[in-house]
């Protein structure tokens, strides 16, 4: 049988609680690049990183080793701690 191959692109976007505006720069853009690098890690390759001070979009692709959930779940989760550490003013992040 044949190779088969698949790309699937994802556009993920998540916001700030109570869609609160808070992310300003300069954490803006090292906000990105921590994103971008978090899905690098988890070999899911970023497009493009982005958004507004209220919400966040990511551009990437999924990775055929892990599940769309648990991606979703680890950029979350690690980008809230990285503000909190970051930027202890950001706690409704």
């Amino acid at each position: 049988m044949g190779q088969s191959l698949v790309k699937n692109y994802l556009h993920i976007v998540f916001s700030t609680k109570y869609r609160q505006n808070l992310i300003h720069p300069p954490v803006e853009a090292e906000l990105h690049q921590y994103l971008g690098g978090t899905c690098k890690r988890l070999e899911c390759p970023p497009l493009i990183v982005g958004g507004y001070t209220d919400h966040i979009h990511i551009l990437c692709m999924l990775s055929k080793k892990i599940a769309l959930m648990k991606l979703i779940e680890e950029v979350k989760s690690s980008s809230s701690k990285w503000v909190k550490t970051k930027a202890p003013e950001y706690t409704n992040f």
